[in-house]
């Protein structure tokens, strides 16, 4: 499994996660899926997406890129959508698999990542060396 070294790790504040430290060796990757974004989501799951993107067009921009340590459960609140595959067929169970951001869907529904007064994006440097 790929560690994206440097991505944010979660949502600064919040227990909302970005990645995962290890691969799940025993029932192997979660399934990426798509997950309905209904319109009476809390803020914070709202504010958590929006970061989460904004993390991956800093780290990415439109070049694909493989799915590795991104959590599978935030993945799926922007996948079909924002995140598309990269590549066919996809395996929504690979660590292996590659994505993109769909930039025009990306800036539609994130203006605010987009926008030239956007935050910077502040990257994780305390990531260890070891393969847990």
């Amino acid at each position: 499994m790929l560690k994206h070294r440097g991505f944010p790790g979660r949502m600064t504040g919040t227990d909302f996660q970005f990645v995962i430290r290890r691969a799940n060796k025993k029932d192997g990757p979660t399934k990426i899926i798509r997950r309905e974004r209904y319109k009476d989501r809390k803020n914070v799951d709202r504010a958590a997406d929006t970061a989460f993107m904004a993390a991956l067009w800093a780290h990415f921009g439109e070049d694909p890129f493989e799915r590795g340590n991104l959590d599978a459960g935030r993945l799926s609140w922007l996948f079909g959508r924002e995140v598309v595959p990269a590549e066919d067929p996809f395996d929504p169970c690979s660590y292996d698999a590659l994505l993109r951001v769909d930039l025009k869907r990306a800036q539609a529904s994130f203006p605010e990542v987009f926008a030239e007064d956007a935050p910077p994006v502040l990257f994780d440097d305390d990531w260890d060396d070891e393969d847990e």
